[in-house]
């Protein structure tokens, strides 16, 4: 039995990780195991690449930017998700291919179709089940950006990209979700972190309940 893919994407400072943490403790409340990754960062090698692709000091050519994200995804795809998925877990993902085609795509301005080339080259097919989009201003995203990284916690080379950068990536993530309105649900971050988690629950849970009922069929098991 295979499991649900379900990726957390926005813009830095939407607060997409605090909402993956909270919905991977809510489902085990109750019960529900569930596989919490990342990327970069998912693995051990990723865990190397996102030191080299964070650090505000180091200087990255835009074309080893999306290399190195490429290698810390094709690792993650055949090392942690495709085998959590493949033993029926729920895998919860902050980030995945929609923030290449993103950063790279629209904030690097790589052209659609080599984003295109390199996503199917490391995926190898495998796309998310659900993706939450966790949408709020620009302007917004970088003043929690300016409070989170305030005192010990150091700005990472995203965070100190532009305001014409981050409008350039979020745009581009509200396109995708246009195209993709099946896959990609919008989810409104302007409020606090409990409501914003609300929101989330209002889409995750009737997804996994549709899901549940539909391995239950395929098994001749009754609902």
């Amino acid at each position: 039995m295979t499991g649900s893919f379900i990726t957390f994407e926005g813009i830095d400072g939407c607060g997409k990780s605090t909402q993956l943490r909270l919905l991977a403790s809510f489902l085990r409340m109750r019960g529900i195991e569930v596989v919490v990754t990342r990327e970069p960062g998912g693995t051990v090698l990723g865990k190397s690449i996102r030191t080299i692709l964070l650090d505000p000091e180091g200087e990255v050519d835009p074309l080893a930017e999306l290399l190195l994200y490429a290698a810390d995804r094709a690792q993650h795809v055949r090392t942690i998700l495709r085998p959590a998925l493949a033993s029926g877990h729920i895998v919860l993902s902050d980030r995945y291919a929609d923030a290449t085609a993103a950063y790279q795509g629209a904030g690097r301005e790589f052209t659609p179709e080599t984003i295109r080339k390199v996503i199917e080259l490391v995926t190898e097919g495998l796309k998310p089940d659900l993706t939450l989009l966790f949408d709020l201003p620009v302007a917004e995203c970088l003043a929690r950006t300016q409070r989170r990284t305030e005192g010990e916690n150091k700005a990472d080379r995203l965070d100190i990209e532009d305001a014409a950068f981050h409008t350039r990536v979020r745009d581009a993530y509200l396109q995708f979700a246009a195209n993709e309105p099946e896959r990609i649900r919008i989810i409104d971050a302007t409020g606090s972190i409990n409501e914003t988690h609300q929101r989330v629950l209002e889409v995750v849970l009737p997804f996994l309940e549709s899901v549940k009922s539909s391995k239950s069929i395929e098994s001749g098991e009754s609902i």
